[in-house]
């Protein structure tokens, strides 16, 4: 019995000091907001579409949310050694919140963006806004299970050609 005892404690102790260590671990860190608020959409795309303009830039409109870890995913893409040169040079990039697919439904519709099929989704616009590209069928919105390759080919297909 006095064994017995003396296991239980150990036992004890040693759930305590795990459960200690675990306390005193920094608290889980949870993923940067990429997506501004809902209310910034409409500003963010006219301030892209003025700066396409000028610089002859195609603009991305990247629909999404900061809860959703596809759309992280398609930024750190968007955003690491082999595509940030590309995406820098020619196109000018809009994040737009949908929230949890139930805010900025009007943008998504305006650029044929069907929200239902998931997100990421992206819409490519010209320089004077024209919509050039939207996707229809979900196609990055398992991003974690493709490579940053698909962003490179995605990118080259639809920057502005050479003049």
């Amino acid at each position: 019995m006095f064994i017995g005892m003396q296991t239980k404690r150990a036992m004890f102790a040693a759930a305590a000091a795990c459960l200690l260590a675990m306390a005193a671990l920094p608290a889980y860190s949870v993923l940067p907001d990429i997506y501004p608020p809902p209310s910034h959409a409409q500003g963010d795309i006219a301030a892209a579409l003025k700066s396409a303009a000028t610089t002859h830039k195609r603009v991305i409109l990247d629909f999404g949310g900061n809860w959703c870890a596809d759309c992280h995913v398609l930024d750190s893409y968007f955003h690491d050694a082999a595509n940030r040169p590309l995406l820098e040079a020619n196109f000018v990039l809009v994040h737009v919140n949908v929230e949890h697919m139930d805010a900025n439904v009007d943008i998504a519709s305006r650029y044929k963006i069907p929200l239902k099929k998931g997100v990421p989704a992206i819409a490519v616009l010209d320089d004077h806004g024209k919509l050039l590209y939207s996707q229809k069928t979900g196609e990055f919105e398992s991003m974690r299970y493709m490579q940053s390759g698909a962003v490179t080919d995605f990118l080259m297909s639809w920057k502005r050609p050479a003049t």
